[in-house]
């Protein structure tokens, strides 16, 4: 079989692979990160070799037909397990995994290196989408079932890795090349391997069912800590969604620490950490160490800049089915101009000017911050220019501006009501040297007064931006790391 990495025409095609069979789970973050970019060192096919023996194998392309076309770049799918029984019981109780592992997928994500191997998409797709799966035999009783509604993660415990490979293929139009898989004890090991990696957050995070205890900040999180991180879904309401979002701002950290710490570029420290992380890590069959070698010879400039996260634009994020339960509709529209943009080739998000300042990251999405805007100041039409200035960076600016009740002020001003603090914290951040005012009773509308020392609208975005149905968010990695 001839190896992807190694065709000289950017266009070609892989054939189709075959493998064994095999568990999944949603912190495929670890197995992304791991296999494909810890390859990048192209440190020679003898040394790879020995690392690829490690890997493990699913059955995920067996018998597989009518699949969607080729596109340029090489896609994987990347699934996790819940394995957690080459943990120790001390590890277990510290970071909350007790009880019995379900073996059950829990996200998966879609993962896209273009043809050029400058640029890496990941798109996540959550767990309780609506998925039909394609006719198939069912894993347990072996009888012939017919095409029907499920949720997306229910399509491995029908029917292993391939099933699950049909259903994404059927629900994006996307072809898959490489099928990996991850279990928990994998990813701490390799979270460990590297060192630990550094994690920022504008609020504490708390979550009783995982143990998560993050403070304002950056964090250096270890292996379980990182576990923690990205499995913890009550932290608000947000839930799978939100954990989503933490999950993609912990791979874009991990591949910074990975590219930034000198592994990829020291042979022995490569294999260390490559032995580490595969040996629980499993791929299908035509992933090989041809594979690993040419991606790393690829790959060796790759920076956070050169990925991009995004999940898949939602309609309706809690709709009933029958038999089913409650599931999230894709977006009719905007997830196939999505997925088409996988298929072309295409960036999925806005690559800033590198010389341009990034985005503070705020507490509150700024479309939920309703602002007046007051002109403080001689300069005509400033009130006006700012309050453009901040609907640009996503505020909800509400009410013409006028001219400031509080006359002429030499400090800008942010009067806001007492029970709105954070969302006035939130907007300070888009106005440097502001003062931030109480008043009490003023209700959710912030009022800005614009004064003399006003020089600028910085741009900001929310931490975990709220989900619109059929908006697609998507961010660079530089974005989600620590500045």
């Amino acid at each position: 079989m001839t190896a992807p990495f190694r065709s000289p025409d950017p266009a070609a095609r892989p054939e189709t692979h075959r493998g064994a069979s095999g568990r999944r789970w949603g912190l495929r973050i670890g197995a992304v990160a791991s296999v494909v970019l810890l390859a990048a060192s192209g440190v020679g096919h003898a040394m790879v070799t020995g690392v690829e023996s490690g890997i493990g194998r699913v059955d995920a392309f067996k018998g597989m037909s009518d699949r969607p076309g080729g596109g340029d770049g090489l896609n994987f799918l990347v699934v996790g397990t819940d394995g957690r029984d080459k943990l120790t019981g001390e590890e277990k109780r510290r970071y909350h995994l007790g009880g019995a592992p379900c073996h059950c997928t829990d996200t998966l994500m879609l993962v896209h290196l273009s043809a050029d191997r400058d640029r890496a998409s990941v798109v996540s797709l959550p767990r309780d989408s609506y998925a039909e799966v394609p006719a198939h035999t069912d894993a347990v009783t072996g009888r012939l079932r017919p095409q029907h509604a499920i949720k997306l993660n229910a399509a491995y415990a029908e029917g292993g890795p391939n099933l699950t490979v049909r259903t994404v293929e059927h629900m994006t139009g996307v072809h898959i090349d490489h099928y990996l898989e991850v279990d928990f004890t994998s990813f701490m090991r390799s979270v460990d391997a590297v060192g630990g990696v550094e994690i920022c957050t504008v609020r504490p995070l708390r979550d009783s069912y995982t143990g998560l205890r993050l403070p304002v900040g950056k964090s250096q999180l270890n292996g379980g800590q990182a576990l923690q991180y990205v499995r913890s879904r009550h932290i608000d309401g947000s839930a799978d969604l939100g954990r989503m979002q933490r999950q993609q701002r912990f791979l874009a950290a991990l591949i910074h620490k990975i590219t930034s710490s000198g592994v990829l570029m020291n042979p022995i420290r490569f294999k260390d950490v490559a032995d580490t992380m595969l040996k629980s890590v499993r791929a299908d069959s035509g992933f090989g160490a041809n594979d690993l070698v040419d991606l790393g010879q690829a790959m060796r400039g790759f920076t956070p800049s050169s990925s991009e996260f995004t999940s898949v634009p939602l309609g309706n994020l809690a709709q009933p089915v029958p038999g089913v339960g409650s599931t999230v509709r894709w977006d009719p529209v905007a997830a196939p101009r999505l997925f088409r943009a996988i298929r072309e080739d295409r960036p999925i998000a806005v690559h800033h000017d590198r010389k341009e300042p990034r985005a503070t990251v705020v507490d509150v999405p700024p479309g939920q911050i309703q602002v007046q805007v007051d002109n403080g100041t001689d300069r005509a039409g400033l009130g006006a220019a700012v309050a453009q200035q901040l609907g640009a960076t996503g505020f909800a600016t509400v009410g013409p501006p006028g001219n400031s009740a509080l006359g002429r002020v030499d400090r800008t001003v942010i009067a806001y009501d007492p029970r709105w603090d954070r969302s006035a914290r939130s907007l300070a951040a888009a106005l440097p040297g502001a003062e931030l005012r109480p008043v009490a009773g003023q209700g959710p509308a912030m009022r800005v007064t614009v004064g003399r020392n006003h020089t600028t609208v910085k741009r900001v975005r929310a931490e975990e931006p709220e989900p619109k149905p059929g908006a697609l968010s998507a961010i660079t990695g530089d974005e989600a790391v620590c500045p």
